[in-house]
Protein backbone atom coordinates (compact mmCIF):
# COMPACT_ATOMS: atom_id res chain seq x y z
CA UNK A 1 0.00 0.00 0.00
CA UNK A 2 0.81 3.58 -0.41
CA UNK A 3 0.02 6.73 2.01
CA UNK A 4 -0.42 9.84 0.97
CA UNK A 5 -1.30 12.33 3.43
CA UNK A 6 -1.98 16.19 2.59
CA UNK A 7 -2.09 19.07 4.65
CA UNK A 8 -4.33 21.70 3.01
CA UNK A 9 -2.98 24.94 5.21
CA UNK A 10 -6.04 27.60 6.35
CA UNK A 11 -8.42 25.67 5.24
CA UNK A 12 -11.72 26.25 6.72
CA UNK A 13 -14.13 23.52 6.42
CA UNK A 14 -17.41 25.34 6.32
CA UNK A 15 -15.98 26.89 2.89
CA UNK A 16 -16.33 23.87 0.98
CA UNK A 17 -19.17 22.00 -0.58
CA UNK A 18 -19.00 18.80 0.73
CA UNK A 19 -19.32 20.04 4.10
CA UNK A 20 -22.84 22.79 3.06
CA UNK A 21 -21.19 25.53 1.70
CA UNK A 22 -23.35 26.71 -1.55
CA UNK A 23 -20.68 28.35 -4.00
CA UNK A 24 -18.69 26.15 -6.19
CA UNK A 25 -15.10 25.93 -4.29
CA UNK A 26 -14.70 22.20 -4.22
CA UNK A 27 -16.43 20.19 -7.00
CA UNK A 28 -13.36 17.74 -6.97
CA UNK A 29 -12.55 17.81 -3.07
CA UNK A 30 -16.59 16.60 -2.92
CA UNK A 31 -15.97 14.30 -5.39
CA UNK A 32 -12.93 12.42 -3.21
CA UNK A 33 -15.34 12.65 0.17
CA UNK A 34 -18.30 10.77 -2.13
CA UNK A 35 -16.08 7.94 -3.08
CA UNK A 36 -14.51 7.95 0.88
CA UNK A 37 -15.20 9.19 4.43
CA UNK A 38 -15.91 12.85 5.63
CA UNK A 39 -15.45 13.23 9.11
CA UNK A 40 -18.08 15.93 9.72
CA UNK A 41 -16.78 17.42 12.99
CA UNK A 42 -12.91 17.23 13.24
CA UNK A 43 -10.83 20.13 15.62
CA UNK A 44 -7.58 21.10 15.22
CA UNK A 45 -6.78 20.41 18.83
CA UNK A 46 -3.83 22.69 18.86
CA UNK A 47 -4.01 26.21 16.72
CA UNK A 48 -1.72 27.35 14.47
CA UNK A 49 0.30 25.49 11.90
CA UNK A 50 3.45 24.51 13.88
CA UNK A 51 1.84 23.05 16.87
CA UNK A 52 -0.81 21.02 14.68
CA UNK A 53 1.15 19.46 12.64
CA UNK A 54 3.13 18.36 15.66
CA UNK A 55 -0.67 16.94 16.85
CA UNK A 56 -1.16 15.21 13.16
CA UNK A 57 2.87 13.30 13.43
CA UNK A 58 2.85 12.30 17.33
CA UNK A 59 -0.89 11.52 17.56
CA UNK A 60 -0.14 13.82 20.79
CA UNK A 61 -1.84 17.22 21.87
CA UNK A 62 0.58 20.47 22.69
CA UNK A 63 0.19 20.19 26.40
CA UNK A 64 1.41 16.54 26.13
CA UNK A 65 4.33 17.11 23.78
CA UNK A 66 5.52 20.47 24.90
CA UNK A 67 4.93 22.28 21.78
CA UNK A 68 2.07 24.70 22.25
CA UNK A 69 3.38 27.79 20.85
CA UNK A 70 3.62 28.93 16.97
CA UNK A 71 7.06 30.26 15.99
CA UNK A 72 8.35 30.15 19.99
CA UNK A 73 12.56 29.72 20.61
CA UNK A 74 10.98 27.57 23.86
CA UNK A 75 9.14 24.82 22.10
CA UNK A 76 11.53 21.58 21.28
CA UNK A 77 10.02 18.24 20.78
CA UNK A 78 12.59 15.47 21.67
CA UNK A 79 14.54 12.91 19.12
CA UNK A 80 12.80 10.18 21.39
CA UNK A 81 9.65 11.29 20.74
CA UNK A 82 7.17 8.82 18.40
CA UNK A 83 7.25 10.34 15.10
CA UNK A 84 5.28 9.25 11.84
CA UNK A 85 7.15 9.38 9.36
CA UNK A 86 10.05 7.67 11.25
CA UNK A 87 7.77 4.88 12.34
CA UNK A 88 7.00 4.27 8.71
CA UNK A 89 10.55 4.57 7.57
CA UNK A 90 11.42 2.10 9.35
CA UNK A 91 8.79 -0.09 8.61
CA UNK A 92 9.70 -0.61 4.86
CA UNK A 93 8.00 2.62 3.50
CA UNK A 94 10.12 5.05 1.53
CA UNK A 95 9.29 8.29 2.96
CA UNK A 96 9.23 12.09 1.08
CA UNK A 97 7.97 15.26 1.70
CA UNK A 98 7.51 18.05 -0.29
CA UNK A 99 6.98 20.94 2.21
CA UNK A 100 9.01 23.31 3.86
CA UNK A 101 7.56 23.31 7.89
CA UNK A 102 11.41 22.44 8.26
CA UNK A 103 11.49 26.45 7.64
CA UNK A 104 9.82 26.43 11.19
CA UNK A 105 11.69 23.66 13.29
CA UNK A 106 13.64 20.94 12.44
CA UNK A 107 11.62 18.24 13.54
CA UNK A 108 9.59 18.36 10.48
CA UNK A 109 12.23 16.75 8.40
CA UNK A 110 12.59 13.88 10.34
CA UNK A 111 12.16 10.29 9.46
CA UNK A 112 11.78 11.15 5.36
CA UNK A 113 14.23 9.38 2.75
CA UNK A 114 13.81 12.61 0.68
CA UNK A 115 12.52 15.93 2.06
CA UNK A 116 12.16 18.28 -0.97
CA UNK A 117 11.90 21.39 0.53
CA UNK A 118 9.26 23.63 -1.42
CA UNK A 119 10.58 26.99 0.10
CA UNK A 120 10.76 29.49 -2.30
CA UNK A 121 11.69 33.46 -3.10
CA UNK A 122 8.19 34.38 -2.11
CA UNK A 123 6.33 34.19 1.08
CA UNK A 124 3.74 31.55 -0.28
CA UNK A 125 3.77 28.85 -2.07
CA UNK A 126 1.69 27.58 -5.40
CA UNK A 127 0.02 24.48 -5.50
CA UNK A 128 1.18 24.35 -9.08
CA UNK A 129 5.04 23.94 -7.48
CA UNK A 130 3.66 20.81 -5.20
CA UNK A 131 2.41 19.38 -7.46
CA UNK A 132 5.49 19.35 -10.45
CA UNK A 133 7.70 17.95 -6.79
CA UNK A 134 5.32 15.44 -6.35
CA UNK A 135 4.67 13.82 -9.40
CA UNK A 136 8.54 14.24 -10.23
CA UNK A 137 9.25 11.88 -7.22
CA UNK A 138 6.22 9.61 -7.65
CA UNK A 139 7.32 8.45 -10.91
CA UNK A 140 10.56 7.81 -9.55
CA UNK A 141 9.26 5.58 -6.86
CA UNK A 142 5.87 4.19 -7.93
CA UNK A 143 6.84 0.50 -7.54
CA UNK A 144 7.81 0.66 -3.95
CA UNK A 145 5.22 1.30 -0.89
CA UNK A 146 5.46 5.13 -0.06
CA UNK A 147 4.11 7.40 2.14
CA UNK A 148 4.70 11.25 0.92
CA UNK A 149 3.33 14.27 2.63
CA UNK A 150 2.76 17.12 0.56
CA UNK A 151 1.98 20.09 1.93
CA UNK A 152 -0.12 22.56 -0.09
CA UNK A 153 -0.31 26.78 1.29
CA UNK A 154 -3.24 28.52 -1.25
CA UNK A 155 -5.57 28.82 0.99
CA UNK A 156 -2.97 30.63 3.31
CA UNK A 157 -2.47 34.86 2.79
CA UNK A 158 -1.92 36.58 0.62
CA UNK A 159 -4.67 35.25 -1.26
CA UNK A 160 -3.69 36.24 -4.61
CA UNK A 161 -5.50 33.26 -7.10
CA UNK A 162 -5.09 33.73 -10.50
CA UNK A 163 -7.52 36.27 -12.06
CA UNK A 164 -9.71 33.87 -13.83
CA UNK A 165 -10.43 31.80 -10.96
CA UNK A 166 -11.91 35.59 -8.85
CA UNK A 167 -15.24 35.79 -11.10
CA UNK A 168 -17.14 33.25 -10.06
CA UNK A 169 -16.59 34.35 -6.18
CA UNK A 170 -17.75 38.22 -6.62
CA UNK A 171 -20.60 40.13 -7.69
CA UNK A 172 -20.50 41.40 -11.08
CA UNK A 173 -20.78 45.08 -11.11
CA UNK A 174 -19.16 45.29 -7.94
CA UNK A 175 -15.61 47.48 -7.35
CA UNK A 176 -13.01 45.85 -5.09
CA UNK A 177 -11.80 49.66 -4.62
CA UNK A 178 -14.45 51.90 -4.50
CA UNK A 179 -13.75 54.83 -2.05
CA UNK A 180 -17.08 55.01 -0.88
CA UNK A 181 -16.91 51.15 0.83
CA UNK A 182 -16.19 51.16 4.19
CA UNK A 183 -15.89 47.74 5.48
CA UNK A 184 -12.30 47.20 5.40
CA UNK A 185 -12.26 50.06 7.88
CA UNK A 186 -12.31 47.39 10.60
CA UNK A 187 -9.28 45.58 9.56
CA UNK A 188 -7.25 48.39 8.31
CA UNK A 189 -7.78 50.11 12.02
CA UNK A 190 -7.27 46.87 14.09
CA UNK A 191 -3.91 46.70 16.40
CA UNK A 192 -2.50 43.45 14.35
CA UNK A 193 -2.63 46.07 10.98
CA UNK A 194 1.30 46.62 10.95
CA UNK A 195 1.61 42.69 10.75
CA UNK A 196 -0.91 42.23 7.89
CA UNK A 197 -0.11 45.53 5.78
CA UNK A 198 3.01 44.15 4.73
CA UNK A 199 2.03 40.20 4.38
CA UNK A 200 -1.24 40.92 2.75
CA UNK A 201 -2.86 44.27 2.32
CA UNK A 202 0.05 45.98 0.73
CA UNK A 203 -0.17 43.05 -1.88
CA UNK A 204 -3.90 43.27 -2.67
CA UNK A 205 -3.13 46.96 -3.91
CA UNK A 206 -5.55 49.24 -1.33
CA UNK A 207 -8.88 47.16 -1.49
CA UNK A 208 -11.97 48.86 0.06
CA UNK A 209 -14.56 45.68 0.08
CA UNK A 210 -14.03 43.03 2.36
CA UNK A 211 -16.25 40.83 0.26
CA UNK A 212 -13.70 41.05 -2.33
CA UNK A 213 -11.00 39.70 0.21
CA UNK A 214 -13.30 37.25 1.07
CA UNK A 215 -13.82 36.34 -2.51
CA UNK A 216 -9.90 35.78 -3.08
CA UNK A 217 -10.18 32.85 -0.19
CA UNK A 218 -12.70 31.03 -2.26
CA UNK A 219 -11.42 31.63 -5.64
CA UNK A 220 -7.77 29.81 -3.98
CA UNK A 221 -9.76 27.31 -2.59
CA UNK A 222 -11.25 26.35 -6.05
CA UNK A 223 -7.51 27.20 -7.45
CA UNK A 224 -6.17 24.37 -4.87
CA UNK A 225 -8.96 21.95 -5.76
CA UNK A 226 -7.68 21.83 -9.18
CA UNK A 227 -4.10 21.23 -8.44
CA UNK A 228 -5.92 18.66 -6.35
CA UNK A 229 -7.89 17.47 -9.51
CA UNK A 230 -4.37 17.32 -11.48
CA UNK A 231 -2.95 15.26 -8.85
CA UNK A 232 -5.17 12.46 -8.35
CA UNK A 233 -5.51 11.93 -12.65
CA UNK A 234 -1.41 11.62 -11.98
CA UNK A 235 -1.80 8.99 -9.72
CA UNK A 236 -4.83 7.49 -11.70
CA UNK A 237 -2.32 7.36 -14.60
CA UNK A 238 0.41 5.66 -12.53
CA UNK A 239 -1.50 2.85 -11.46
CA UNK A 240 -1.48 4.04 -7.87
CA UNK A 241 -4.95 5.05 -6.95
CA UNK A 242 -6.78 1.95 -6.06
CA UNK A 243 -4.04 1.19 -3.52
CA UNK A 244 -3.30 4.22 -1.94
CA UNK A 245 -4.72 5.69 1.62
CA UNK A 246 -5.46 9.17 0.57
CA UNK A 247 -5.80 11.83 3.68
CA UNK A 248 -6.76 14.86 3.00
CA UNK A 249 -6.98 17.80 6.59
CA UNK A 250 -7.07 21.26 6.94
CA UNK A 251 -4.43 21.98 9.79
CA UNK A 252 -6.73 25.21 10.73
CA UNK A 253 -9.22 26.93 9.60
CA UNK A 254 -9.35 31.44 8.73
CA UNK A 255 -11.79 33.79 10.56
CA UNK A 256 -13.20 36.19 7.77
CA UNK A 257 -13.41 38.99 9.91
CA UNK A 258 -15.78 37.15 12.16
CA UNK A 259 -15.20 38.02 15.94
CA UNK A 260 -12.62 40.64 14.79
CA UNK A 261 -10.30 38.40 13.09
CA UNK A 262 -9.31 39.68 9.73
CA UNK A 263 -8.54 37.10 7.49
CA UNK A 264 -6.31 34.65 9.78
CA UNK A 265 -6.29 31.83 11.95
CA UNK A 266 -6.71 32.80 15.57
CA UNK A 267 -8.65 32.25 18.45
CA UNK A 268 -10.81 28.88 19.33
CA UNK A 269 -14.20 29.23 17.36
CA UNK A 270 -15.08 27.15 14.95
CA UNK A 271 -13.87 29.40 11.74
CA UNK A 272 -10.66 28.38 12.82
CA UNK A 273 -10.81 25.35 14.71
CA UNK A 274 -13.12 23.41 12.79
CA UNK A 275 -11.41 21.36 9.78
CA UNK A 276 -12.15 19.02 7.25
CA UNK A 277 -10.42 15.66 7.28
CA UNK A 278 -11.36 13.30 4.63
CA UNK A 279 -9.98 9.76 3.77
CA UNK A 280 -10.30 7.63 0.42
CA UNK A 281 -9.06 4.06 0.32
CA UNK A 282 -10.68 2.06 -2.88
CA UNK A 283 -12.18 -1.83 -1.22
CA UNK A 284 -11.24 -0.16 2.46
CA UNK A 285 -13.17 2.34 3.04
CA UNK A 286 -16.82 2.65 2.31
CA UNK A 287 -17.67 5.75 0.04
CA UNK A 288 -20.13 7.55 1.13
CA UNK A 289 -19.36 7.39 4.76
CA UNK A 290 -19.91 10.31 7.21
CA UNK A 291 -18.91 10.50 10.53
CA UNK A 292 -21.05 12.95 12.67
CA UNK A 293 -18.93 12.51 15.60
CA UNK A 294 -16.18 14.94 17.12
CA UNK A 295 -12.38 13.62 16.65
CA UNK A 296 -9.22 15.48 16.82
CA UNK A 297 -6.35 15.73 14.74
CA UNK A 298 -3.94 13.77 16.78
CA UNK A 299 -6.29 11.22 15.79
CA UNK A 300 -4.59 10.44 12.40
CA UNK A 301 -1.30 8.81 13.14
CA UNK A 302 -3.08 5.93 15.01
CA UNK A 303 -5.32 5.91 12.25
CA UNK A 304 -2.45 5.84 9.57
CA UNK A 305 -0.37 2.92 11.73
CA UNK A 306 -3.34 0.79 11.70
CA UNK A 307 -4.01 1.25 8.55
CA UNK A 308 -0.35 -0.26 7.75
CA UNK A 309 -0.49 -3.10 9.95
CA UNK A 310 1.80 -1.18 12.38
CA UNK A 311 1.57 -1.40 16.41
CA UNK A 312 -0.10 2.11 17.70
CA UNK A 313 2.52 3.36 20.65
CA UNK A 314 0.46 3.34 24.29
CA UNK A 315 0.26 6.72 25.83
CA UNK A 316 -0.70 8.77 23.03
CA UNK A 317 -3.97 11.60 22.76
CA UNK A 318 -5.17 10.29 19.58
CA UNK A 319 -7.45 7.30 18.84
CA UNK A 320 -7.71 5.52 16.04
CA UNK A 321 -10.74 6.41 13.26
CA UNK A 322 -11.16 2.98 11.95
CA UNK A 323 -14.08 2.01 14.45
CA UNK A 324 -16.24 4.61 13.28
CA UNK A 325 -15.06 4.30 9.59
CA UNK A 326 -16.02 0.84 9.34
CA UNK A 327 -18.98 0.87 11.83
CA UNK A 328 -21.83 2.96 12.51
CA UNK A 329 -20.38 4.68 15.91
CA UNK A 330 -21.34 8.55 15.92
CA UNK A 331 -17.09 9.42 16.82
CA UNK A 332 -14.42 8.68 18.73
CA UNK A 333 -14.92 11.27 22.40
CA UNK A 334 -17.56 13.11 23.34
CA UNK A 335 -15.27 16.57 23.69
CA UNK A 336 -11.83 18.06 22.31
CA UNK A 337 -9.62 20.38 24.63
CA UNK A 338 -8.46 23.23 22.19
CA UNK A 339 -5.89 25.64 22.75
CA UNK A 340 -3.44 28.55 21.40
CA UNK A 341 -0.73 30.44 21.80
CA UNK A 342 0.37 32.19 19.07
CA UNK A 343 -1.76 36.13 18.32
CA UNK A 344 -3.58 35.31 21.76
CA UNK A 345 -3.03 32.52 24.78
CA UNK A 346 -6.31 30.81 25.26
CA UNK A 347 -7.82 27.14 25.96
CA UNK A 348 -11.43 25.54 25.24
CA UNK A 349 -13.91 22.53 25.30
CA UNK A 350 -15.76 22.09 22.23
CA UNK A 351 -18.27 19.31 23.28
CA UNK A 352 -21.48 18.49 20.88
CA UNK A 353 -23.25 21.82 22.45
CA UNK A 354 -21.38 24.01 24.16
CA UNK A 355 -18.28 25.86 23.77
CA UNK A 356 -16.22 27.26 26.59
CA UNK A 357 -13.23 29.27 26.24
CA UNK A 358 -10.47 30.92 28.83
CA UNK A 359 -8.58 33.69 27.83
CA UNK A 360 -4.57 33.46 29.46
CA UNK A 361 -3.41 36.37 27.30
CA UNK A 362 -6.25 38.60 24.75
CA UNK A 363 -2.81 40.01 22.54
CA UNK A 364 -4.26 42.53 20.58
CA UNK A 365 -7.63 41.58 20.77
CA UNK A 366 -10.81 42.56 22.97
CA UNK A 367 -11.99 39.57 24.74
CA UNK A 368 -13.63 38.90 28.07
CA UNK A 369 -11.83 36.16 30.53
CA UNK A 370 -14.18 33.80 29.43
CA UNK A 371 -16.71 32.60 26.61
CA UNK A 372 -19.22 30.24 26.85
CA UNK A 373 -21.40 29.87 23.23
CA UNK A 374 -24.09 27.09 23.09
CA UNK A 375 -23.62 26.26 19.85
CA UNK A 376 -27.31 24.35 19.55
CA UNK A 377 -28.85 27.92 19.16
CA UNK A 378 -25.70 30.27 18.17
CA UNK A 379 -23.41 28.14 15.87
CA UNK A 380 -21.81 31.44 14.81
CA UNK A 381 -21.27 31.68 18.76
CA UNK A 382 -21.81 35.60 18.94
CA UNK A 383 -23.75 35.68 22.44
CA UNK A 384 -21.40 35.13 25.40
CA UNK A 385 -23.39 33.78 28.01
CA UNK A 386 -20.58 32.92 30.81
CA UNK A 387 -22.33 35.56 32.62
CA UNK A 388 -25.61 34.53 32.10
CA UNK A 389 -24.91 30.47 32.96
CA UNK A 390 -21.88 31.04 35.31
CA UNK A 391 -22.75 27.65 36.80
CA UNK A 392 -21.93 25.99 33.46
CA UNK A 393 -19.22 28.25 32.49
CA UNK A 394 -18.06 27.58 36.24
CA UNK A 395 -17.98 23.64 35.88
CA UNK A 396 -16.33 23.58 32.32
CA UNK A 397 -13.77 25.97 33.51
CA UNK A 398 -12.87 23.18 36.37
CA UNK A 399 -12.98 20.31 34.13
CA UNK A 400 -10.66 22.59 31.86
CA UNK A 401 -8.11 23.61 34.81
CA UNK A 402 -8.81 19.82 35.78
CA UNK A 403 -7.68 18.35 32.08
CA UNK A 404 -4.50 20.64 32.02
CA UNK A 405 -3.14 19.00 35.42
CA UNK A 406 -3.60 15.61 34.98
CA UNK A 407 -2.23 15.87 31.80
CA UNK A 408 0.89 17.66 32.98
CA UNK A 409 1.34 15.14 35.23
CA UNK A 410 3.15 17.86 37.50
CA UNK A 411 5.04 19.33 34.50
CA UNK A 412 5.36 23.20 34.11
CA UNK A 413 2.73 24.77 31.63
CA UNK A 414 4.21 25.65 28.65
CA UNK A 415 1.63 27.77 28.11
CA UNK A 416 2.65 29.68 31.25
CA UNK A 417 6.13 29.50 30.32
CA UNK A 418 5.81 31.31 27.03
CA UNK A 419 3.79 34.23 28.51
CA UNK A 420 5.83 34.90 31.40
CA UNK A 421 9.05 34.43 29.69
CA UNK A 422 9.49 35.63 25.59
CA UNK A 423 5.57 36.46 26.18
CA UNK A 424 3.22 35.95 22.82
CA UNK A 425 5.24 35.29 19.51
CA UNK A 426 3.17 37.19 17.39
CA UNK A 427 2.92 40.23 19.73
CA UNK A 428 6.69 39.86 19.68
CA UNK A 429 6.26 40.58 15.97
CA UNK A 430 4.31 43.44 16.15
CA UNK A 431 6.43 44.87 18.31
CA UNK A 432 9.40 44.51 16.42
CA UNK A 433 7.76 46.55 13.21
CA UNK A 434 6.64 49.44 15.74
CA UNK A 435 9.62 49.68 17.27
CA UNK A 436 11.44 49.89 13.90
CA UNK A 437 9.08 53.22 13.26
CA UNK A 438 9.36 54.65 16.44
CA UNK A 439 6.16 53.45 17.86
CA UNK A 440 5.41 51.74 20.94
CA UNK A 441 3.13 48.45 21.64
CA UNK A 442 1.33 49.69 25.01
CA UNK A 443 0.53 52.84 23.03
CA UNK A 444 -0.39 51.46 19.90
CA UNK A 445 -2.84 48.76 21.35
CA UNK A 446 -4.20 51.51 23.52
CA UNK A 447 -5.37 53.91 20.38
CA UNK A 448 -3.89 52.06 16.62
CA UNK A 449 -3.32 54.81 14.30
CA UNK A 450 -3.13 53.72 11.05
CA UNK A 451 -2.40 56.57 9.14
CA UNK A 452 0.49 57.48 11.92
CA UNK A 453 2.15 53.90 10.99
CA UNK A 454 1.71 54.08 7.40
CA UNK A 455 3.52 57.69 7.79
CA UNK A 456 5.93 56.21 9.98
CA UNK A 457 6.49 53.23 7.75
CA UNK A 458 6.88 55.33 4.47
CA UNK A 459 9.45 57.47 5.93
CA UNK A 460 11.64 54.46 6.95
CA UNK A 461 11.71 52.82 3.79
CA UNK A 462 12.15 56.29 1.68
CA UNK A 463 14.99 56.76 3.88
CA UNK A 464 16.45 53.54 3.26
CA UNK A 465 16.27 53.64 -0.28
CA UNK A 466 18.24 56.55 0.03
CA UNK A 467 20.63 55.34 1.76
Amino acid sequence: MNIILISLDTLRASRLGCYGYEKPTSPYLDTIASQGVLFERAFAADIPTEVAHTDIFTGKVGLTTGVVSHGSDLSQLPKTTDWLPTMLRKAGFQTAAVDNLYQLKEWFARGYRHYINSVGEQRWIDGETVNQLAKEWIGGHKDEPFFLFLHYWDAHTPYLPPESYVPPFYEPGRDPFDPANRSMEGAYNHSAYPFFKHHHYDLLGGVTDAAYVDALYDAEIRYLDDKLRELDEYLEAQGLRDDTLLVLFGDHGESLTEHEIYWDHCGLYDTTVHVPVIMRWPGHIPPGKRVKGLVQQADLMPTLLQAASLPVPAGLDGASLWPCILHDEAGTRDRVYLSECAWQACRGIRTERYKFIRIYDPGPFARPRRELFDLQDDPQETRNLAETMPELADAMERELDLWVKRTLNGRPDPMVRQLTGPGLPFRRRIEQILAEVGLNWDEWLASPDRALFDERHHERFAANRRT
